[in-house]
């Protein structure tokens, strides 16, 4: 039997333009560099999605490839669905990508935290393998035009008036 061509790694990311701001210990994403506070970064971003790692939340993997027990092997979407929807039915699957950190890795899905959610990380380009930034929050006054999935992930806030009174924790 010949070998079994292994795809390339594909990971799930959205389009957005704005800039990601440093307000007190936090980083919150924007559509509006006219906020006052420092920017980190500005301009056209990917957003990825890293999963945590158990034991370990500071941490997380860009899913790039999923490499189930049986031989089978996902990217894009259906890695990513398969690791929330259906990873338990195969725990001994393997899942490759880059970690929060820009390092490349291989993991078992046993070793993920799905409880949590998922880190969204800023990147710079389609080809950065570093995050230029780890938002917590996106401030806007619309949702119109902003990717589903990072709506989903991260709170929203019509601005950083009301973030900061909701998460006066944070340091801010």
């Amino acid at each position: 039997m010949p070998g079994r061509n292994i795809p390339e790694q594909q990971p799930i990311g959205d389009e957005f333009s704005g800039a990601v701001l440093q307000v007190g210990a936090s980083q919150l994403l924007t559509r509006s560099i006219d906020l006052d506070a420092p920017v980190i970064v500005s301009g056209a971003f990917i957003i990825r999605y890293g999963v945590c790692f158990l034991g370990r939340s500071h941490l997380s993997l860009v899913p790039g490839l999923v490499a189930l027990e049986y031989g089978e092997m996902l990217t894009g979407e259906d890695a990513w669905t398969f690791i929330f929807k259906r990873s338990n039915l195969h725990p001994r699957s393997d899942v490759l990508g880059r970690r929060s950190d820009g390092e490349a890795d291989m993991v078992p899905v046993k070793q993920f935290d799905l409880s949590l959610p998922p880190d969204v990380l800023v990147y710079t380009s389609a080809e950065a393998t570093l995050p230029a930034a780890r938002p917590v929050a996106l401030i806007t006054d619309s949702a119109d035009d902003i990717p589903e999935r990072l709506l989903h992930y991260l709170p929203v806030y019509a601005s950083i008036a009301e973030w900061q009174t909701e998460n006066t924790h944070d340091g801010t």
